[in-house]
């Protein structure tokens, strides 16, 4: 099996070297950008499986950048950051970003999340599972079932397409407007305390202890994760 193709972009040398260093060491193929542009002409170039992508760059931002990959590519991109303003994570997961980790980061957290985007990139690829699991709790998208060990769970409508986007998107950091339009529709995007609601009844439904979620995380300040299988 070839390894997975990483486009680490970053101005700082000391970054790109630390992820090229790491990411080699873990059996990827690593090709690096120092600007956003750069980064733009090789994915254009040699497509990558994955994008490592800084906010901060030196010509055009990385949500620009993440802006102008998503008009041609469906390639996951992790945005890496010192920022720790949650709009400025909110915008990039808004134009595209699959998934956000703050610098200083953990390096096995982010190769986990790598893991997690580039298996969710080849189930896109080649025809999802319908099925989802996640612990002892199966989602079955094309039959709407959702079961916890041998019980079926019932769902009302809207706590089912809070959950259904989720698992649609799963392993991926959704912003509170994704989820709300997406389960909701439009015109709901500020509704954010009917939503909390929504997703602490599915907890209580779903999870062995509401009050210590594994299946349904929240990102402070900008929304959910369904961690799944």
């Amino acid at each position: 099996m070839s390894a997975a193709r990483i486009l680490v972009v970053d101005d700082e040398p000391q970054m790109r070297r630390l992820l090229r260093v790491s990411l080699r060491a873990n059996g990827y193929d690593v090709t690096e950008a120092a600007s956003g542009e750069d980064a733009l002409d090789a994915a254009a170039a040699k497509p990558p499986e994955l994008v490592i992508l800084d906010l901060g760059l030196p010509d055009i931002d990385g949500v620009e950048v993440c802006r102008r990959l998503r008009e041609w590519t469906r390639v996951p991109v992790i945005v890496l950051s010192a920022l720790g303003d949650d709009q400025a994570k909110v915008r990039a997961l808004d134009e595209g970003a699959d998934d956000y980790v703050t610098k200083p980061f953990s390096l096995p957290e982010l190769l986990a999340r790598m893991r997690v985007a580039l298996r969710h990139a080849a189930l896109l690829g080649g025809g999802a599972d319908p099925v989802l699991r996640a612990g002892d709790v199966e989602i079955d998208l094309a039959r709407r079932l959702v079961h916890r060990g041998p019980d079926s769970v019932h769902l009302t409508p809207t706590e089912y397409a809070v959950l259904r986007y989720l698992a649609e998107h799963a392993g991926r950091v959704v912003t509170h407007g994704q989820l709300l339009r997406g389960a909701m529709g439009t015109g709901y995007e500020d509704a954010i305390g009917s939503l909390r609601v929504h997703v602490a009844s599915l907890r209580k439904k779903l999870e062995a202890d509401a009050a210590q979620p594994r299946l349904i995380l929240t990102e402070p300040g900008v929304g959910y994760r369904l961690c799944a299988e």
